[in-house]
């Protein structure tokens, strides 16, 4: 049994889905020092460590997961991720029956079921319900993993965190600390927001960016790319529709595009999900192509296979963006936080190279070490 965390931070979850599941998993893995911190860019994170990270509130539609402990849900169907820790114990909270809204297609209810959600027939919490959840639990931060496309959803959950005074961590591909409306209403309202679409560690995303920079570094012309995805979790099931792929699309292009010598005509770049193939579970395949001229004009191509757990691949990034969330709340910052926003996610506020973006986090975390001294 771990001992109680020495500085808290209480967290409340929006979908306990195969995100919630690897950040959850994660949290016990890395508890106290106990695993070597492979995968962690930091330990310890302005005195905050994994082990601090406290789920105390969680919200779902799916009724193989609403009434179950946090760490039975995160291993219900339809999450397939890898189960990379057994030693998850139980952690007293139970999910909460959510808002469904938008937050599934139509087409899942073709799938079969241990592939795509199946709601609960229960009543949904109301506005003020889930906001004196918040306020009940003392819920420092709230991480949002709903769905590609639930903006209804996603809209929701923001406005219940912005009224009980919770930062709000949103790690999906609806617009909220990148939109200026939302953030002026964190702004006003006194509380932290990152965002948007979270940057995974080591995904198709980073990966593309970092040689549209090094073809910008080293003088290479980027004629045009594409990026093409495949898996089989319910993110990517969820995606077929591609009505509820507008946001997720720009998100994608915009963190390529931001650091490309010249921007790209749009018909010389495509960003995007490609298909749903259900045996790749939580794996996912990016093939990656670049063609360009470099020195005389001469041309060159890339083409780079990726493929990764979809899932893992963002807990630790997650874990870095609630901890500076806390960060901002104890310094009494509101508003996007810019230096996190940019490192660890596709559509910040502001773009900044991955370089760039982490001097900017050092700063802010130093900044913080200045204060305390």
């Amino acid at each position: 049994m771990l001992a109680p965390a020495a500085n808290p931070i209480n967290l409340a979850i929006v979908g306990t889905g195969n995100c919630a599941s690897s950040l959850v998993q994660g949290l016990a893995h890395y508890g106290e020092g106990l695993n070597d911190p492979i995968g962690l860019t930091r330990y310890e994170m302005d005195r905050y460590r994994p082990h601090d990270i406290r789920v105390v509130a969680a919200w779902d539609i799916d009724r193989r997961k609403v009434g179950q402990d946090v760490a039975s849900a995160i291993f219900a169907r339809p999450n397939c991720t890898t189960r990379f820790c057994e030693a998850v114990a139980d952690t007293g909270t139970l999910v909460e029956m959510g808002r469904l809204l938008d937050g599934v297609a139509d087409h899942m209810s073709d799938y079969p079921a241990d592939r795509t959600f199946v709601p609960a027939e229960l009543p949904e919490p109301s506005e003020d319900e889930v906001t004196e959840r918040l306020r009940d639990e003392r819920v420092d931060v709230m991480i949002n993993y709903l769905p590609v496309g639930s903006q209804q959803a996603t809209e929701f959950y923001a406005t219940c965190a912005l009224k009980a005074g919770v930062a709000f961590v949103n790690a999906m591909p609806v617009f909220i600390a990148s939109d200026p409306a939302w953030a002026r209403r964190f702004a006003e309202a006194g509380v932290p927001v990152i965002g948007d679409d979270i940057k995974a560690q080591l995904g198709a995303t980073i990966v593309h960016r970092a040689l549209t920079d090094l073809f910008r570094r080293r003088g290479v012309t980027l004629d045009r790319t594409y990026q093409l995805n495949t898996g089989g979790n319910t993110d990517f099931l969820n995606m077929l529709n591609r009505t509820r792929l507008t946001s997720k699309k720009i998100s994608k292009t915009e963190a390529v595009q931001s650091v490309a010598a010249r921007r790209m005509e749009d018909e010389n770049i495509h960003i995007g999900p490609s298909d749903y193939v259900a045996w790749q579970n939580d794996n996912k395949v990016c093939f990656l192509r670049m063609e360009g001229r470099m020195f005389g004009g001469v041309p060159l191509n890339l083409e780079l296979r990726l493929s990764v757990e979809d899932s893992p691949n963002s807990a630790g990034v997650a874990i870095d963006m609630i901890r500076c969330a806390k960060i901002a709340l104890d310094r009494g910052l509101a508003g996007p936080i810019e230096p996190a926003a940019a490192l660890f996610c596709k559509h910040p506020p502001r773009q900044m190279t991955d370089d760039a973006a982490h001097d900017a986090l050092e700063a802010f975390l130093n900044e913080g070490a200045k204060v305390s001294a």
